[in-house]
């Protein structure tokens, strides 16, 4: 029976780094990219008689996030034990959140692709909790010690503090996975509680996959690891799910277990048997008290609540005029959206500052490698350039040039336009010159349009534009041709 006659069921675990200054229980740096071992000391080394103490911001940021999905944050909430072994956590245990998480059910819409068209859905958050991050493992050129090969092990990740969202099982495939994991990080950077990039490791998602044949009951879960991006998690679906109906269409049985996903040969390969809650003795961590969060402290942390990526599309929108495909790009990132708003707000045009922000500033950004924060273009430089353009100073094509002079070297496009000798040609005499030069260098072209075929009126243009260098007004050439053909 094949994979369309099954029904895929996906639940997600998406860990979260919190970008804190520092860790979660010490006040170590948490900090990405450091020699190794440099950020530790006796707390996150696990080392005897070493107390933690809770990171006030790490809790700030939880309790964020749980707010903007829409889950209630709970009262009272403690820290436990996961006894688990950790070959990079030295303690050989976690402090994690059981039983009682900081915070309770939410959920998630997403707006999901699928073969008929765009699909807006929702899915549920089962809880959200705080824990600390462990170490890593460097297996890459491993150590001679001894004679034999060994891991090395790096704990400046130790201890750094993490969020685990746990959605219900609402996902129905990969496309729903990819929708859901791209709104969920889009939510996350608004709320500067985490930089999410995944290849830092900061971004980090185990999937629980089961199939099963429509009207009956869900099949037994398997969960699947090391996943380095939303493409792979789309993969890796598949792929278990295949393997899942294989194993079932064959007689045998799926067993509840933890899985590997290998992208080099696209399949998922078995790691150990699944662990339930007992296997893990969970126990209240004694060293830490049970954290207690009254209404003001909530409602505190709800009014800090930046405006998120789908009520800011709906306003650029209404407010702006702009198409949806605009707006869905502008709020990709708070800083983009933010640099757009400052353009208008400078005296740009809405659309045209959308066209130019989506259009040279993303490729002069991609090219030199720069964030939006980056941007060698002010936005108040770019609101300034596209004034010229709409008050006929300069041409399209002279602004594209003005632009990359802001690109490469900043200053006032005014400045550029005089320095550079760009202003447009408006002078009906010059161009009229221009427009007769063009027309008596090509005269096939001119008696083709006298003849009724005026598709060459274009090429006309584009001679007459190259003759002045790109300076003349494009709206009054096209007249004057027109009146002297």
């Amino acid at each position: 029976m094949p994979l369309t006659d099954y029904e895929i069921v996906v639940g997600l675990e998406v860990h979260a780094e919190l970008s804190t200054r520092t860790k979660m229980f010490c006040s170590c740096p948490n900090r990405f990219g450091a020699e190794p071992n440099t950020q530790v000391c006796p707390v996150c080394l696990g080392l005897p008689g070493a107390l933690p103490v809770l990171n006030r911001e790490a809790v700030v940021r939880a309790a964020r996030a749980g707010l903007a999905l829409h889950c209630p944050i709970a009262a009272f909430n403690k820290f436990d034990r996961k006894q688990y072994f950790y070959p990079d956590l030295d303690k050989a245990y976690q402090i994690s959140q059981f039983d009682l998480p900081v915070c309770g059910k939410g959920h998630l819409e997403a707006d999901v692709e699928t073969s008929t068209g765009t699909v807006r859905r929702r899915f549920g958050i089962t809880r959200i909790h705080m824990e600390e991050d462990a170490g890593k493992l460097l297996h890459s050129g491993a150590a001679q010690i001894g004679g034999s090969e060994s891991s090395l092990v790096d704990y400046n990740r130790a201890g750094v503090p993490l969020i685990e969202i746990v959605s219900e099982p609402d996902l129905r495939g990969p496309e729903d996975a990819e929708a859901y994991l791209a709104a969920l990080k889009e939510i996350l950077r608004y709320l500067g509680v985490s930089d999410c990039n995944m290849e830092e490791g900061s971004l980090r998602c185990d999937a629980n996959i089961s199939v099963h044949r429509p009207g009956t009951p869900f099949g037994t879960r398997v969960e699947v690891k090391n996943m380095n991006s939303f493409k792979n998690v789309g993969k890796a679906i598949v792929s278990e799910a295949q393997r899942q109906v294989a194993l079932i269409e064959s007689g045998g049985v799926v067993t509840m277990e933890t899985r590997a996903w290998d992208a080099e040969r696209s399949e998922t390969r078995a790691m150990r048997g699944k662990e339930e809650a007992h296997d893990y003795r969970y126990f209240p961590e004694p060293d830490l008290v049970p954290l207690e969060l009254d209404e003001a402290w909530v409602e505190g942390v709800r009014r800090g609540l930046p405006e998120l990526p789908e009520a800011k599309r709906r306003r650029l929108e209404a407010e702006h005029g702009l198409p949806a495909y605009d707006a869905q790009v502008l709020t990709e990132s708070a800083e983009l959206a933010d640099y757009f708003e400052a353009v208008v707000r400078a005296g740009a045009q809405p659309k045209a500052a959308s066209n130019w922000i989506m259009g040279e500033l993303l490729a002069a950004l991609k090219r030199l490698g720069l964030g939006v924060a980056e941007a060698p273009v002010a936005p108040g430089a770019l609101a300034a350039m596209l004034k010229l353009l709409d008050s006929g100073v300069i041409s399209g094509k002279i602004a594209k040039t003005v632009f990359e002079e802001m690109v490469s070297g900043g200053g006032d496009p005014a400045a550029i336009v005089e320095r550079m000798g760009l202003t447009q040609v408006t002078d009906s005499g010059a161009i009229d010159g221009f427009a007769r030069a063009a027309m008596e260098a090509h005269p096939a072209v001119v008696a083709e349009y006298r003849g009724g075929k005026t598709a060459g009126l274009g090429f006309l243009v584009g001679q007459v534009m190259k003759l002045s260098k790109g300076k003349a007004n494009p709206a009054l050439v096209n007249e004057a041709l027109k009146r002297l053909l």
